[in-house]
């Protein structure tokens, strides 16, 4: 059965699109997904599911949103897909903390970045349905503005690092 990853948009520890990882991994049961585990408090949750990526992803995005109030947002990936954006991952002298991964719902046009604004020097790729941004002076006060990034959600390099294990692992039966 294969193990899937899981990204939610607008999820975080406090306030608007707050939601308790317990909840999360109650929902994904209750979906009938399998071996289910969550990691950190910012929507990521690996589980096992015999449907479709596009089925997965559709049912938990429309669950979400009946618990939520509203439909977060919700990226799927397999392990291979991570272990891939973290092997190819650009900008090799970047701190791994600084390298954001954002995971799109659809493959960006391929001059998504024309339009892209970086004041502080961030550097940008395109990479199927993730886009890499490096902030060299880390995200928080970062006046980028890349609209292509609005539909995703990000992750930095080091959580998608951890992510991939946990499939790994998940994978492998441990």
């Amino acid at each position: 059965m294969p193990v899937y990853i899981a990204l939610l948009r607008a999820v975080n520890v406090g306030g608007t699109g707050s939601l308790p990882m317990a909840e999360l991994k109650t929902i994904c049961e209750g979906l009938g997904f399998s071996d289910v585990k969550t990691y950190i408090q910012s929507g990521n949750v690996l589980f096992r599911s015999d449907e479709a990526e596009e089925t997965v992803e559709e049912r938990l995005d429309e669950a979400l949103g009946k618990t939520m109030g509203k439909r977060p947002g919700v990226m799927v990936r397999r392990r291979k897909e991570l272990d891939g954006i973290v092997a190819d991952a650009p900008f090799p002298d970047a701190k791994p903390n600084f390298l954001l991964v954002y995971f799109l719902p659809e493959k960006a046009p391929g001059d998504a970045l024309e339009t892209m604004v970086a004041p502080d020097g961030e550097e940008a790729k395109l990479a199927g349905r993730e886009i890499y941004v490096h902030y060299p002076n880390g995200s928080g006060r970062s006046k980028l503005k890349l609209p292509a990034l609005k539909p995703g959600t990000s992750r930095n390099l080091n959580t998608v690092r951890k992510l991939a294990d946990m499939a790994a692992a998940l994978e492998d039966g441990d």
